[in-house]
């Protein structure tokens, strides 16, 4: 019998390393700890061996469609399919960092929107029925973040495409870059600007995943907490076990459950209304 399969995208440190070691325990197949680094992936993974666990390591760099093609295929080869993914790979800027805004614009949304999609775009049809999908948003992600009612309507809107969601994200790419993105009414900052998206994403994918001929595939977008982490530069007051419990227990939603069920989600567990909270 082929084993279930969860994979969780960057996942060697921080949170991902916690949901990792959390489905090691809690998960009933092989749980496959991803990484831009394979140095320090394998260091990971050796850290979670040494507690007793037993994950598997595997390359991914989410801005690198060839290494996601190549995860692809080794799931396809040696599993037939995949029951779990957690996007959890995404970077942040520091308030006072000195790059121009448009670099962090362009790196932040391309990693953390783009890429997130890219990886879901390349594994979505390998999913089974009853899959699981974690889409790791943040508090910054909830579409009250978004000054402009006009924008934050559109990203709202119950009939949003994934097409148009796209060409939402790159209008804004192109008034960072004429510099009239705070006027317009954007997000105030490039990692708003890239989890409000990642959010909006969510729901669509759900609405998809409604129509598909597999049955019961449900994603969930989580706001994780403030957590301290490399990205919060450890100014969170959660713990990395803490910020995992979350994201862990939308992994493991029970087959058939009805909710939470393409909603956002908080770190207490709690589905809250993404339009309106």
């Amino acid at each position: 019998m082929v084993s279930r399969v969860a994979v969780v995208t960057g996942s060697n440190k921080g949170i991902g390393f916690g949901i990792v070691r959390n489905l090691c325990h809690k998960f009933d197949g092989d749980v496959i700890l991803t990484a831009r680094s394979e140095e320090r992936g394998l260091e990971a993974v050796n850290k979670l061996k040494a507690d007793g666990l037993n994950p598997k390591f595997h390359q991914l760099d989410i801005n690198d469609t060839k290494t996601i093609e190549k995860l692809r295929d080794f799931l396809q080869e040696n599993y037939g399919g995949l029951d779990v993914l957690v996007n959890n790979a995404a970077i942040a800027y520091s308030y006072d960092s000195k790059a121009p805004v448009l670099e962090q614009a362009e790196n932040t949304v391309g990693t953390n929107f783009f890429g997130t999609r890219n990886v879901c775009n390349i594994l979505f049809p390998l999913l089974r029925p009853h899959a699981r999908v974690v889409n790791v948003s943040s508090s910054a992600g909830m579409l009250m973040r978004v000054p402009n009612k006009e924008i934050r309507e559109r990203f709202g809107s119950p009939t949003l495409t994934e097409d148009e969601l796209v060409s939402i994200v790159n209008e804004y790419l192109e008034d960072v870059r004429n510099s009239v993105h705070k006027q317009k009414g954007w997000p105030p900052t490039t990692y708003i600007a890239s989890k409000v998206p990642v959010s909006a994403l969510t729901f669509i994918q759900q609405r998809n995943f409604n129509n598909d001929k597999r049955e019961d595939i449900i994603v969930n977008a989580v706001h994780p907490g403030y957590v301290d982490t490399d990205m919060t530069n450890h100014k969170g007051q959660l713990t990395v076990e803490q910020g995992a419990e979350a994201p862990t227990y939308l992994a493991l939603i029970p087959a058939n459950a009805t909710e939470p069920k393409g909603q956002m989600v908080w770190f207490d567990k709690r589905i809250v209304n993404w339009f309106t909270d």
